[in-house]
């Protein structure tokens, strides 16, 4: 894949892999032959358990050779509210460039009040833009889903609401999708707790096998001969 397809824009923020700071200025580098994984969540507030629960999934992702990278609550803090017919600002078009340019997608909520942020709703409104493509919306790609939420009843509830927006997206949900209950596990410690390390990792897991094999049949059609031997009538 040619990194050239990223889209330049001068005011991106919250653009990171795991662990990283970067200047709002600037784009990440995204190694051209491996699939990218695109990570889109978190709060406004700093160290999040949401953002960290991201990062140990794109962690996990890169541990299994894919690109990263991640777009978090300073991002979505930034990200103008959608507005359809509006001219879109340098960091909405940068979310759509890179979603664009994406292979897979891992969604991240908080769950306020038994729904998603509206931090990530706007961004998952802003794809809009991407009705257009010849690939739209998330079509082809894969979606994980990750949900943080002090109770198990309200996480059950995000975690419906993002496999329908993905659904509503034209993206695949993963068969499996993450809810983490910090009211019994916090992921304010340095040490994860299994369980959730667990859950993070098959949701990484499904969406990087499913990405390689969605790009393994596309190339497959691309190397197809052009011409097709014509249709023999029945009873010919």
């Amino acid at each position: 894949m040619d990194t050239a397809s990223v889209p330049t824009a001068s005011v991106l923020a919250g653009l990171s892999g795991p662990g990283e700071n970067r200047a709002w200025s600037s784009l990440p580098q995204v190694t051209s032959s491996k699939l990218l994984v695109v990570g889109i969540g978190g709060t406004t507030r700093a160290g999040s358990s949401t953002e960290r629960a991201l990062d140990l999934a794109l962690r996990d992702c890169a541990e299994r050779g894919l690109s990263t990278l991640r777009l978090g609550g300073e991002f979505l803090a930034a990200l103008p509210h959608y507005t359809p017919g509006v001219p879109l600002t340098d960091v909405q078009q940068g979310l759509i460039g890179i979603v664009r340019r994406a292979d897979a997608v891992i969604l991240a909520s908080p769950s306020y009040h038994g729904g998603l942020s509206g931090l990530l709703k706007n961004a998952l409104d802003t794809l809009e833009e991407l009705s257009g493509d010849e690939r739209p919306y998330l079509d082809g790609r894969a979606v994980g889903c990750i949900v943080t939420a002090y109770g198990w009843q309200a996480g059950g509830t995000v975690l419906t609401g993002l496999r329908a927006s993905a659904h509503a997206l034209r993206g695949w949900p993963t068969p499996y999708g993450a809810v983490i209950n910090t009211l019994e596990t916090p992921l304010r410690d340095p040490q994860v707790p299994a369980s959730v390390a667990t859950a993070l990792g098959r949701v990484s897991e499904q969406v990087g096998e499913f990405a390689r094999h969605f790009h393994a049949g596309t190339s497959r059609v691309r190397q197809a001969p052009a011409t097709i031997a014509p249709r023999v009538a029945v009873g010919a």
